[in-house]
């Protein structure tokens, strides 16, 4: 079975959105864990702040956000007077990736970064570091497994994200469909076969990530 034109579209429009969004989660979410570890000093409300978009469901997660950046809403008639449209548009569908997979990169680089020993951070600060170009020159290239792990963990939960992408983007076909949620409407539409062929092909997209995330797991030593 062939996949069907709009089918070719939602996978190419999913291909674009994991390549726009791959470097937010790099650059967020080692500044997010940077401010969680030597940054702030009672960070509890930025931790709790990441950590929703896993506790919460994402429907409710989406509707906040269209509520908040919808056209009647003073913050979304701003944005759209600026040329910036999050409603039923790409931005909004790489918000949506963006919001889903962040927690993954700054929980998995945050704990990496927590069993670092204090005195690392100590050492680069008497030798001139300042604390910001510590984290970068020292600590972030240690943890630099993490990081790239936390970033691929990201990107198989952003691509698969339907909740907050159908409130946002609105699954609108050929525009705002991405594989996930073409998917959604080929099972809604009874067309079995093509929903069984694009998830087979967004599963071995996102095995692939996994294969990859233990590719990228520490070796332990053997004895001999």
């Amino acid at each position: 079975m062939n996949l069907s034109p709009d089918a070719w579209a939602a996978l190419v429009l999913s291909g674009r959105l994991a390549l726009w969004v791959t470097p937010a989660y790099a650059l967020a979410g080692a500044l997010l864990a940077w401010a969680l570890v030597f940054g702030l000093k009672r960070p509890g409300w930025l931790d709790a702040l990441v950590t929703i978009p896993i506790a919460f469901p994402p429907v409710v997660i989406g509707f906040a956000l269209l509520w908040l950046l919808g056209r009647q809403s003073l913050l979304g008639q701003t944005l759209v007077e600026l040329g910036v449209g999050f409603v039923f548009s790409f931005q909004g569908l790489w918000l949506a990736a963006f919001i889903a997979g962040l927690p993954l990169v700054v929980k998995t680089l945050q704990a990496a970064l927590q069993t670092q020993p204090r005195d690392w951070h100590e050492t680069a600060l008497t030798l001139g570091c300042k604390p910001f170009a510590a984290f970068w020159l020292v600590h972030l290239p240690i943890a630099r497994s993490a990081w790239l792990t936390g970033v691929l963990l990201a990107l198989a939960r952003g691509l698969g994200e339907v909740g907050i992408s159908l409130m946002l983007g609105g699954n609108i076909l050929g525009r705002t469909e991405t594989l996930s949620l073409a998917i959604f409407n080929a099972v809604t539409t009874g067309d079995y076969a093509q929903g069984a062929l694009l998830s087979a092909l967004l599963g071995g997209c996102c095995l692939g990530l996994l294969m990859l995330v233990r590719w990228l797991q520490p070796r332990p030593s053997r004895c001999v």
